[in-house]
């Protein structure tokens, strides 16, 4: 009887730790509004600037929960961040894209590479089989 009731406080406590972890607030990294979108499918390649109205909807958001990142915009994947000089970027481990942002602090320096960087803050990348979007923009 008392293995039961030790058995029964043990199982007990696990699940309440589980759903203790899992209920753990996720804090966003990132959350960039993007300006263009360039889909490219190989054969042909649209270039399209985004409204205003309309770029909420196409949001890029980075969350952290414990140690682990997520796309948080694109089903929760999971990623991997990587910094590399001024840029941070985040790789997702499904192999469907990645965020590459340039580090606040470092943008002035990055401005320097080229237009782009001057222009954008981020550049979000898909794979969507053979296809690619991309978009380009700043954080909100």
């Amino acid at each position: 009887m008392l293995k039961k009731i030790c058995l029964s406080a043990l199982l007990l406590t696990c699940v309440f730790l589980v759903r203790g972890y899992s209920q753990e607030a996720a804090e966003i990294v990132f959350t960039g509004i993007p300006a263009l979108k360039i889909s490219e499918g190989g054969v042909d390649r649209v270039v399209e600037n985004i409204k205003e109205d309309k770029a909420l909807e196409f949001k890029c958001v980075i969350t952290k929960k414990g140690d682990k990142y997520f796309w948080t915009s694109r089903d929760n994947v999971e990623l991997i961040r990587i910094q590399s000089g001024a840029f941070l970027t985040f790789v997702a481990t499904s192999g469907a894209g990645y965020v590459r942002i340039i580090s606040p602090e470092l943008k002035d320096a990055a401005a320097l590479m080229g237009e782009t960087e001057e222009k954008y803050d981020y550049v979000e990348h898909m794979l969507i089989g053979l296809r690619s979007v991309t978009y380009y923009g700043k954080p909100q």
